[in-house]
């Protein structure tokens, strides 16, 4: 049976057991306009908008997917989540300092590569806000990354040591296919709350070959890669199924290309870049929208 929350006064209450909860319906202290919410709803919802239970005709259906019931700060986790909103990026300046220093410095190594991978990954995904979706992170695990991190640097050693020169284009299409298997992995380890996405990236690897090798072509350009990044981009979420809403990426390739030149030059003197990389992270973020199916 479904266990129910709702929101009173700006307070979450519950769970209530289905009947219980009926039984606060009927007494008027759920009233059609409460936002209420139940495992598997996707954000909170007002109690008219879900069919069947205001009405009281059996048990309301429940929506797939998962959800929590609150975010951490108090707000209600979408209500009305299913229509969508751009996702945001908030993190410390001094955090993100410490962390980019020592994973640039254990990545020195080359062998905690993989863990330190998944360390700082776990961090930037906590904190990318997602409308509906709070808690977001990431539970990959590093063992995951081994055989493929460690098997290309094998190779690499094999190709640099033969000279033949055929070989660097067969490692370098080798290495869009690691990206390839590494976002595949990453959007399957996406959870909200604890609770897995159930996302996955279903582009073709042909297709991503294809898009890299365009972006490689589009740099003789000087300004047209970032163009292709924009497209590539849209290609990318288009590829993104499992959820009940569509991944919309609304920023240009002019927005990229400015962007990409303030950042470059600010980054030259070092002290700016963690307040770049925070703007430029925001801006992508802000550009990536999230609506039901079909609105467009």
């Amino acid at each position: 049976m479904a266990s129910w929350f709702y929101a009173s006064e700006g307070k979450q209450q519950g769970p209530y057991p289905d009947g219980q909860f009926r039984d606060l319906i009927a007494q008027g202290v759920v009233r059609p306009d409460t936002l209420v919410w139940s495992e598997g709803m996707a954000g909170w919802q007002k109690a008219a908008e879900i069919p069947g239970l205001i009405s009281g005709g059996g048990t309301p259906p429940i929506i797939p997917g998962g959800g929590p019931p609150m975010t951490a700060g108090g707000a209600y986790a979408g209500a009305g989540s299913a229509a969508g909103g751009s996702l945001s990026v908030d993190f410390g300046i001094v955090d993100f300092t410490w962390r980019t220093l020592v994973m640039l410095i254990l990545s020195c190594l080359v062998i905690p590569v993989p863990w330190v991978f998944v360390w700082y990954t776990k961090w930037i995904v906590s904190c990318i806000k997602v409308p509906g979706r709070p808690n977001l992170s990431f539970t990959g695990n590093a063992m995951t990354m081994v055989p493929w991190f460690f098997g290309f640097i094998v190779l690499a050693v094999v190709v640099g040591y033969s000279g033949v020169q055929v070989l660097n284009l067969a490692l370098f299409l080798v290495e869009i296919v690691l990206y390839w298997m590494l976002l595949k992995w990453i959007v399957a380890n996406l959870a909200s709350n604890g609770q897995p996405l159930g996302l996955s990236f279903n582009g073709s690897i042909v297709g991503y070959i294809g898009w890299n090798l365009l972006f490689a072509v589009s740099m003789i350009t000087i300004i047209g890669w970032a163009w292709v990044a924009a497209a590539q981009l849209r290609w990318i979420y288009r590829n993104i199924e499992g959820t009940r809403r569509e991944i919309i990426f609304k920023g240009t390739g002019l927005g990229i290309l400015w962007r990409g030149i303030v950042a470059a030059f600010l980054s030259g003197f070092l002290i700016p870049i963690p307040w770049v990389y925070r703007w430029i992270m925001n801006w992508f973020a802000s550009q990536t929208e999230l609506a039901p199916r079909g609105s467009r």
